[in-house]
């Protein structure tokens, strides 16, 4: 078997290279410009057909292999998070107001370095390798879909018709060391909602002739709380969150509407029924119990990240036998983080796995989207190992 993990580390000067440089330069989703024309140039130097331009500012690479097999969809998110950067590293943002938060700037790094290491082996591949690196990951960003479904109807899964896929994450709710590879559920599913409650404004020492949106909008916030303690069974999961609520602009004024936004998160199809359902009847039913009308709009974001039994089971044996030292984990370690590649695995049968990247002694711990999140790149190596065995794995 060849040695990838030593593969991955010979490489790694080039990984991390790329990685800062990505994170030194963060764009939000759909403005990848820079970086979508980075991995572009460092894939034609390869020699790998590139197609710029997918799903927006999304690149799409295509490496076949000597022998014909199917074609493996391996993908890789680019987009940054519109936050302020507070780590003081020496590769910090250089860009005010969005850092890489998430993770993604290694996740593009390592897929350039595993595009290396499969160009190098093309000759053992039966089958095609299309490589996705997929803008906009972490919402719309201003568009009707997110990075994902704008991919996919520019035809990343067809030309050639792609067979199985591939994605991973760095996990810093995870040690460095730890792999998670698992059979079904992985990522909740997310919906996002907002209410929109309009009630009678007038002067706050008269609120017997008003009709109150706040207190309507309190009421219906605890309200919602009991759909996930009393409505879903409690060895399943759901949970309803609101997470803005504006309303008023004066401290003597009741006002005439209130607004609140927030997000549904659930795995199970017949789960997500039920809190929709509990979600609509509860909403409606306290805001005419306290006298206002209500628009109330639920729109779905993602589905949930639901890894496919054979394809899993692969992984797991490629990461098995590269990681010997490491118990694997294979349980279902289950996120309500979201993840649009649920959409291309709702299509095609894929792997969805995760690699532990913190460092407590270095303080490389603070989690995902916080503005001093960053991560031990030394995961970056394993990261890149397990993508390029488990690719090579698969075309075999």
């Amino acid at each position: 078997m060849t040695d990838f993990m030593n593969e991955a580390r010979s490489l790694f000067n080039y990984t991390q290279t790329m990685r800062r440089d990505f994170h030194m330069h963060p764009e939000l989703g759909f403005h990848e410009v820079r970086t979508g024309g980075i991995v572009a140039k460092e894939l034609e130097a390869l020699g790998i057909e590139v197609t710029k331009g997918v799903g927006k500012t999304g690149v799409v690479g295509l490496l076949e292999g000597a022998k014909p097999g199917p074609t493996l969809l391996i993908r890789f998110d680019m987009d940054a998070l519109p936050i302020i950067e507070d780590t003081g590293a020496e590769y910090a943002s250089q860009t005010q107001g969005v850092m890489h938060a998430c993770g993604h700037d290694g996740h593009t790094a390592m897929g350039l370095t595993v595009a290396k290491i499969l160009h190098k082996h093309r000759e053992e591949l039966a089958g095609t390798v299309k490589f996705c690196f997929q803008p906009s990951e972490e919402g719309f960003n201003g568009e009707e879909v997110g990075g994902a479904e704008m991919m996919m109807r520019d035809g990343v899964l067809s030309g050639p018709n792609v067979d199985k896929t591939l994605s991973m994450h760095l996990w810093n709710e995870k040690p460095l060391g730890w792999v998670n590879v698992a059979r079904g559920p992985v990522m909740a599913g997310a919906e996002q909602f907002s209410i929109k409650l309009t009630g009678k404004g007038g002067h706050g020492a008269a609120p017997h002739v008003s009709v109150d949106p706040i207190v309507a909008a309190a009421q219906i916030v605890t309200a919602l709380q009991s759909i996930a303690s009393r409505n879903v069974a409690p060895l399943h999961a759901a949970v309803v969150s609101v997470t803005t609520l504006h309303s008023g602009t004066a401290f003597n004024i009741i006002p005439h509407t209130a607004e609140m936004t927030g997000t549904i998160r659930t795995f199970d199809l017949s789960v997500r029924k039920t809190v929709l359902e509990r979600f609509e009847q509860i909403v409606r039913g306290v805001a005419e119990s306290m006298g206002c009308t209500v628009e109330i709009k639920v729109e779905r974001v993602t589905p949930a990240v639901i890894n496919n039994d054979a394809v899993a089971t692969k992984v797991q044996d490629t990461a098995r036998r590269l990681f010997p030292e490491t118990e694997i984990d294979t349980a279902n370690y289950l996120t309500m983080g979201a993840e649009d590649m649920a959409f291309m695995q709702e299509k095609v049968d894929g792997c969805y796995f995760f690699i532990g990247s913190n460092n407590k002694e270095r303080h490389l711990d603070y989690g995902h989207h916080h503005p001093k999140f960053d991560f031990d790149e030394e995961a970056l190596i394993r990261g890149t190992a397990l993508m390029s065995a488990a690719v090579m794995d698969m075309l075999k």
